[in-house]
């Protein structure tokens, strides 16, 4: 299918762009034939007439984690609620749908298209598309290229083919420039933020803690999210909401025999922290030589803004990250760190101190600083992030937006996560962000925009066991979000039913996420049904062979089944998980 584009041969007649192909994959080098050096803000790699029909359905990934884009050629709109542009002030071209990373067309009955970055070394990737055109590019940042220099570009890869063969195809080429961070398990546990937000305090830890062990829930990591710190940037003050300080919870979480997991956002800054106070050198600069606020450029941050955003080409910056990290390491025992508000460290914005370096590399220097800080045997797991800057310098990735008790947020992260489902165990770990099973009518609840939403306290206990289907479909993380304390025996059982992750995440017939199978061994499948609709719906569900089948939350025997099994009337926002063992 590459043949249908063609290569941007020249640009502005002194640079030129060279493409060897090895099958699907595209190694591309940009040369400056000229005598002088030459600014580059962008290439278009390739162009091409738009090979399908205005309603062919398009699914594109985003430069945020939080952003999403999906619908068809003539109108691919965000799925998520904070777009790159509309949100975060990136920049595209008007009457040009842009997505970054990677793209799927799927044009009906026949084979679909990915197009997608095989690798992100030093820029990032972009697909442009209307009803005429079809577009490749990289966003380079007015970099220089010096006269006669010979530069790498990042790696394409494009094929036609099944959707889940072609998503798994492109995660193994990622993975050849890229491989995944390793890490011996799938980290289980209970994180605070969902029930508490920024207002916990040390006492909500330890009574949360106390309960999981006297309750059996087998948890491994106590995550204390944010809320914990005084100032942002300023990570061993801690706020009056801890009066013990964090660093003696987390060393009475590891006595305990569990592990303590500390939230952190390593790159920015608060406007009254003592870091920027004392080191306004340390950050990225304006245009005046100041520290460039994030309100003044892109999305100023949800709480504790306008930030501030530490200049991680910056030598001395590092050595700062790596002390933090590693002070938090050695003394606090912290073997999980969550990151957070991290893509602002990427985002092509503002002045560093090495002007060579762009967003992508400035972003992954910060995040090498931490990983050398840490070692081998801690889990780093990532939120608010870039997507495809991160893969190779991550274990773990929050794949939707946050979770909050409502019903349309349940369907919507739902559907987020399957999107990105071919990620997990090949570009790092899925995080589906945390399960739940406790309805609270609560205000003062915070999203990732910094608007305050209330918790209505109307999900039903199937809306529940839903958003628990979906965890376990992801096949990535388990984390629990509620008050430990008011879980009943049990909202204990059905918890303890999701433990240990599976590990393997849910290949799905199609995009509308009704049916998906995770083949657990030759003999155990797991099926997952999803109802969606606000209407009960007739689902069938076809196999190869006859198995046992049992409805896991039930914990019911419904039967053996050959070929096929039929659910009838299956209720609105209704899910099972069915334990299908196969019979000689």
């Amino acid at each position: 299918m590459k043949s249908i584009f063609k290569i941007n041969d020249i640009l502005d007649n002194e640079l030129k762009i060279n493409c060897e192909w090895k099958d699907n994959l595209g190694e591309l080098t940009l040369t400056n034939n000229s005598k002088k050096n030459v600014k580059v803000a962008e290439i278009i790699l390739f162009v091409a007439d738009m090979p399908f029909a205005p309603d062919t359905k398009v699914y594109g990934e985003g430069f945020n984690m939080l952003s999403q884009y999906g619908g068809t050629v003539s109108s691919c709109n965000p799925i998520t609620p904070y777009s790159d542009f509309g949100h975060y002030k990136l920049k595209k071209p008007e009457n040009m749908n842009q997505v970054y990373n990677m793209a799927l067309f799927s044009p009906a009955d026949e084979d679909h298209l990915i197009i997608g970055y095989a690798s992100c070394y030093r820029f990032n990737g972009w697909i442009r598309f209307n009803e005429h055109v079809l577009q490749i590019g990289l966003n380079c940042e007015n970099i220089t290229v010096a006269a006669n220099e010979t530069i790498v570009l990042e790696q394409i890869y494009i094929e036609r083919g099944k959707r889940n063969d072609i998503l798994n195809n492109l995660a193994d080429a990622i993975g050849k420039n890229h491989p995944q961070l390793p890490f011996p398990e799938i980290p289980t546990g209970w994180c605070s933020w969902p029930v508490f937000g920024p207002f916990v305090t040390s006492k909500n830890i330890y009574d949360n803690l106390n309960e999981i062990k006297k309750r059996n829930l087998d948890f491994k990591y106590i995550q204390i999210d944010d809320g914990y710190q005084a100032k942002w940037g300023d990570w061993f003050d801690f706020s009056d909401q801890f009066e013990v300080g964090v660093d003696k919870i987390c060393q009475d979480i590891n006595k305990q025999g569990f592990e303590p997991a500390i939230w952190v956002a390593p790159f920015v800054a608060e406007p009254t922290s003592k870091i920027l106070a004392e080191h306004p050198d340390w950050f990225v600069q304006d245009d005046y030589g100041k520290p460039l606020a994030s309100n003044t450029v892109t999305f100023g941050g949800w709480r504790c803004a306008p930030w501030s955003i530490l200049d991680t080409t910056n030598p001395e910056v590092l050595d700062h990250i790596k002390n933090v990290f590693k002070k938090m390491h050695d003394e606090w025992c912290v073997r999980y760190f969550k990151l957070d508000a991290i893509v602002w460290a990427s985002f092509p914005y503002g002045h560093r101190q090495d002007k060579t370096k762009t967003g992508v590399e400035a972003y992954r220097m910060g995040m090498q600083a931490i990983i050398d800080a840490v070692g081998d045997d801690s889990f780093i797991l990532v939120a608010n992030s870039p997507m495809w800057p991160s893969i190779g310098v991550v274990h773990g990735m929050r794949v939707t937006c946050d979770v909050n008790r409502t019903w349309g947020r349940f369907k919507q992260i739902a559907k987020e996560c399957f999107f990105r489902n071919w990620q997990h165990n090949k570009l790092w770990i899925n995080d589906p962000d945390t399960v739940l099973f406790l309805n609270r009518k609560r205000t003062g609840q915070m999203g990732p925009d910094g608007l305050i939403f209330e918790d209505d306290g109307s999900i039903s206990q199937a809306e529940f066991l839903f958003n628990a289907a979906y965890v376990m479909a992801s096949g990535g993380m388990v984390l629990g979000g509620d008050d430990v304390p008011h879980m009943n025996d049990k909202t204990i059982e059905l918890t303890n039913k999701l433990l240990p992750p599976t590990n393997v995440p849910a290949e799905f017939d199609d995009d509308t996420f009704t049916v998906g199978r995770a083949k657990i061994s030759d003999d155990k499948t797991i099926i997952y049904v999803f109802n969606f609709d606000d209407e009960a719906k007739d689902i069938s569900v076809k196999f190869d062979g006859c198995f046992d089948i049992t409805d896991l939350f039930e914990d019911k025997h419904i039967g053996t089944f050959k070929n096929e099994i039929n659910f009838k009337d299956l209720a609105p926002h209704d899910a099972k998980v069915l334990i299908c063992k196969r019979t000689k």
